[in-house]
């Protein structure tokens, strides 16, 4: 049975003025399978070409720490004991920041970590 999923890219905006991002992730959330996941991948060539100076040890540990929170991990601080839709719209909300979650978007899936896959090899890599 297929039941709707969201799920949001994620972006690396180095400067936010300039309107410039790299796909570097993609969170999908099920409610109904209680699945929220994190899937990221960082091009180091790609982000240096649009920002010389970005530290991608810094964006990896964001991204790091991003992908805990939405799991609910323990060690992840106060945001990852909030409940998972809870956890999930943090993440997703608008920021004016270096990394940006792209508008939600909506689908139909069986396997909800298939998805996550699919989506991530076609948007991210």
């Amino acid at each position: 049975m297929k039941v709707e999923y969201e799920y949001s890219i994620i972006r690396f905006v180095p400067r936010v003025e300039r309107e410039e991002f790299i796909n570097v992730g993609i969170l999908l959330y099920c409610k109904r399978k209680r699945y929220a996941q994190i899937r990221w991948a960082v091009d180091d060539t790609k982000c240096k070409c649009i920002c010389l100076e970005a530290d991608i040890a810094h964006l990896k540990a964001h991204l790091t720490s991003l992908q805990k929170i939405c799991a609910g991990d323990r060690d992840a601080g106060q945001l990852a004991q909030l409940e998972q839709a809870e956890r999930v719209r943090w993440i997703t909300a608008n920021r004016s920041t270096w990394i940006q979650c792209a508008p939600v978007h909506v689908g139909l899936s069986s396997d909800p970590a298939e998805t996550l896959q699919q989506l991530f090899n076609r948007l991210v890599l």
